[in-house]
């Protein structure tokens, strides 16, 4: 079991690499058991900041891709089409908190469709990636004013295989 776990945890520390993640610090912790002198059960990898994808920006009321998150992608492709143990990658949309709901909402989901198209076009295959928009429902940022509104003016990439390995 300990074994398997030190794989998952190399596995997930990789592939968190490959995703973009080397400038974070990594923290393992392990779950204490009931008997102190058997090895941990189970242990998790957490980056100690910054989510495990690093979001894609973009500008006021657009869902046109930059330069900048075009390049970021270009990596991120690369990585989802090696690491087939992520499984099904989804494209978040976020907004700030200009604008109604609906408005909002319908912004977010263009802003992950852009994003899948780049992703589709890098050749990451469609059927790996699937998209979810929460307009304005999770700020990156609180806040009221442009400092906070350009963090949270975003898409986000989240993989249930990275997420279970954080747990």
């Amino acid at each position: 079991m300990t074994s398997t776990i030190r794989t998952l945890q190399l596995l997930s520390l990789g592939v968190l690499t490959a995703l973009g993640c080397a400038s974070t610090s990594t923290v393992v912790e392990t779950k204490p058991t009931a008997n102190a002198t058997k090895a941990p059960e189970e242990a998790t990898i957490q980056p100690a900041s910054a989510p495990s994808l690093e979001p894609v920006y973009f500008d006021t009321d657009q869902a046109v891709l930059r330069a900048d998150a075009r390049a970021s992608l270009e990596a991120r492709a690369d990585a989802i089409r090696q690491h087939p143990e992520l499984g099904v990658v989804t494209i978040q949309g976020h907004c700030d908190e200009r604008g109604s709901d609906e408005y909002n909402l319908a912004l977010g989901e263009r802003r992950a469709a852009a994003v899948k198209r780049y992703l589709v076009d890098l050749g990451v295959p469609a059927s790996r990636l699937e998209t979810v928009t929460y307009g304005e429902g999770r700020p990156a940022v609180a806040g009221h004013d442009e400092t906070a509104w350009r963090h949270n003016r975003r898409s986000e990439l989240a993989s249930e295989a990275v997420q279970s390995a954080k747990r």
